[in-house]
């Protein structure tokens, strides 16, 4: 563990012109759908992957980041709450800001350090890996699973349906995580619940930085994608559960691909 200061520690892929543009507001293009707080959250990321810090390691201050990225501090303000509420960094008053080491953390010596939540290829490969570990999941569960836990995965189910017709993103978001984590947990295999986990803290670093921030066709898709797992379970159907699940990640990756794409190029 590194408790030095690292204060005036330049960040790798410091801010070109058109990201610092972005970050301090011009450019209307880029304005539109990137907002500066977004940019830096990435930044602080890359930082922390780069200089491959841990849990309770030391980052630059609030003004430090804000000098380096030339931003302002309020930008990195926003940033750093954004990150505080995914569990990468802490703020302690009086010392600093902190890599966290909550339970969001503790997959960062394995796999969390070195994610980017906007790198495609990133994002490409943690599909991969929830593809494997999800399908494997869903296909136990239609064996598995007691009445108490097809409840449960039933329910979650309801509640994406509900947030997607009320449009109330924080209730689709919370029930979309609900369902996955309720058919891993009737899969009754720890490590396969504990990786299942582990990816969709790191899916929901892309979320939290405003890759899945709205309700649109695609989380529509999701609901009826979501039923079909679920009546696979229900029924004891393992291979159509495995199925499903497949149908059900790989249009949400293409989902990914395309608002990063987006994202990058416009």
């Amino acid at each position: 563990m590194n408790d030095t200061p690292t204060t005036g520690t330049a960040l790798p892929g410091q801010a070109t012109p058109a990201v610092a543009a972005a970050v301090n507001g011009s450019g209307e293009e880029r304005r539109d759908y990137r907002p500066g707080y977004e940019i830096v959250s990435e930044q602080i990321l890359e930082y922390i992957a780069g200089e491959r810090l841990v849990a309770g390691d030391r980052l630059p201050t609030e003004h430090d980041l804000a000098k380096t990225l030339n931003t302002s501090r309020a930008v990195v303000r926003e940033a750093v709450k954004i990150l505080s509420a995914l569990g990468r960094v802490r703020a302690h008053k009086g010392r600093g800001l902190f890599v966290a080491d909550d339970e969001g953390m503790l997959i960062t010596s394995r796999w969390g350090g070195f994610f980017r939540p906007v790198d495609l290829d990133h994002v490409l490969m943690l599909f991969e890996f929830r593809k494997v570990q999800e399908t494997a999941a869903s296909s136990l569960a239609a064996t598995r699973a007691t009445p108490a836990e097809l409840r449960t995965i039933e329910v979650a189910m309801q509640q994406c349906r509900h947030g997607v017709e009320h449009e109330q993103v924080d209730i689709f978001n919370q029930a979309d995580d609900d369902f996955h984590t309720a058919v891993a947990t009737a899969a009754h295999n720890t490590f396969l619940l504990s990786a299942v986990r582990d990816a969709r803290r790191l899916q929901r670093q892309s979320s939290a930085i405003g890759i899945h921030d709205m309700l649109g066709d695609a989380a529509r898709a999701a609901v009826e994608e979501h039923e079909a797992i679920y009546r696979a379970i229900r029924d004891g159907r393992p291979e159509e559960a495995a199925a499903a699940t497949v149908i059900h990640l790989d249009r949400t990756l293409e989902d990914y691909r395309r608002e990063i794409q987006r994202r990058l190029f416009g």
